[in-house]
């Protein structure tokens, strides 16, 4: 039976692709940080090994795997988070003599993965993205003329929205920029594109330069509701999209598996490339309920066996539930919304992010992990609001465990 291992098995992500791989016949092995998290209990888990991590202790993360592959051997290994798809990337040279995967090399994932370094790619080639300026290549205090404010600070290799600053002017900027760049490093400042557009995410999987499928999410709703994570989505089909996604990957030689993120501009109707994910994104399984089975095909990829085809049926409904319900708290409206949050909820349609019948452990361990965060004061003062909802989201995950 073919080993994969999963790298940052604990999140949430890591419950879809252990399911899909193990109903395809492999052995899935999760490599997690921590047992409190979705991944870890996931019953389509063979093994489940807690491990350092490989964002905050590198050289441990990289001593522990190597001697697991030594001794236990593995076949593929696939990546949950961008530093365990970096860690791949940089050390790609030593690994792929002991275990398969499909990750660029080191040069070109920095040229997708570095948001400053994608945004020049971009503007070299008439692609459309914000008006974005490297502030590394700026002397502190200077301004560029023609650049537009609101203004976001980005460290150009964050994950998430960490480290991001909403500024108004250049004085604000260079105000805050040190700071930034002392936990962060190198930064870039992009014009804010104001509310009122769609926003996406496209997975792509591409193989010397054919795009092999792909997939397209539309982000209906957030958490928290500014700069947050997508918590409902709905398949699409958006042909432009996947033309300026694919156009992207192709000039930067990019090979294997891309999620991007793309945003509306409503001042003009634009569609604009924010940023490329170079690992399975939190959202994938909207894309298996789409038809469409990425772990699997990713595998295939790695294996260098023939690619699985699958046809595409958008139109289908991803809640990642706990956001979701925290969403509907922070909102004003709660009872007015109340109607509209439901829609959907009963539908063959419509399915769960964050769990599922079949499976329900990681749910409840999941909800839970996420309350021990609320609890913990540095995580809550930059959530706020989300004590008000910590009682309600106990009852209504075990709510739903009896639906």
């Amino acid at each position: 039976m073919i080993k994969v291992g999963i790298l940052d098995g604990q999140t949430v992500q890591a419950l879809i692709v252990a399911k899909q791989l193990s109903k395809a016949g492999f052995r899935v092995i999760l490599f997690c940080d921590s047992r409190l998290s979705y991944g870890y209990y996931t019953k389509y888990a063979h093994e489940r090994l807690i491990c350092p991590s490989p964002e905050t202790q590198i050289e441990e993360f990289n001593n522990f795997f190597l001697k697991y592959i030594e001794s236990n051997g593995l076949d593929v290994v696939v990546p949950m988070t961008d530093y365990s798809a970096k860690y791949l990337s940089k050390n790609k040279a030593v690994l792929l003599d002991k275990v398969a995967f499909s990750i660029p090399d080191y040069e070109i994932f920095m040229n997708g993965y570095d948001k400053n370094q994608l945004m020049k790619v971009c503007l070299n080639n008439n692609i459309p993205h914000p008006m974005t300026i490297d502030l590394s290549s700026l002397e502190k205090g200077s301004e560029v003329m023609g650049f537009k404010f609101p203004a976001l600070i980005k460290p150009n290799q964050a994950a998430g929205a960490r480290g991001f600053k909403k500024v108004k002017s250049f004085k604000e900027l260079w105000k805050s920029y040190e700071t930034i760049y002392k936990e962060f490093g190198d930064c870039h400042a992009q014009e804010f594109i104001p509310k009122g557009g769609r926003q996406f995410e496209a997975q792509i999987l591409i193989k010397e330069n054919e795009v092999l499928m792909s997939t397209i999410n539309e982000q209906i709703r957030y958490y928290p509701k500014e700069g947050g994570s997508s918590c409902f989505n709905q398949t699409v089909e958006n042909d432009h999209i996947i033309e300026i996604c694919t156009k992207t990957l192709r000039l930067i030689k990019w090979e294997g598996f891309a999620d991007f993120d793309l945003i509306e501009d409503p001042r003009d109707g634009s569609i604009k490339i924010m940023e490329i994910n170079p690992r399975v994104p939190a959202c994938i399984k909207a894309s298996v309920i789409a038809g469409v089975d990425f772990p699997k095909a990713i595998v295939e990829l790695s294996l260098n066996q023939p690619i699985t085809t699958y046809a595409y049926k958008p139109g289908n409904y991803l809640r990642y539930f706990s956001l979701d319900l925290l969403w509907l708290f922070s909102s004003q409206n709660k009872l007015k919304l109340l109607k509209s949050w439901l829609n959907n909820f009963f539908s063959r349609k419509h399915f769960f992010q964050d769990g599922e019948i079949m499976d329900p452990v990681p749910f409840i361990v999941g909800a839970f992990s996420g309350i021990v965060k609320q609890l913990d004061p540095k995580f809550r003062s930059k959530k706020r609001g989300l004590n008000k909802a910590l009682l309600f989201v106990i009852e209504m995950d075990m709510l739903l465990l009896l639906v």
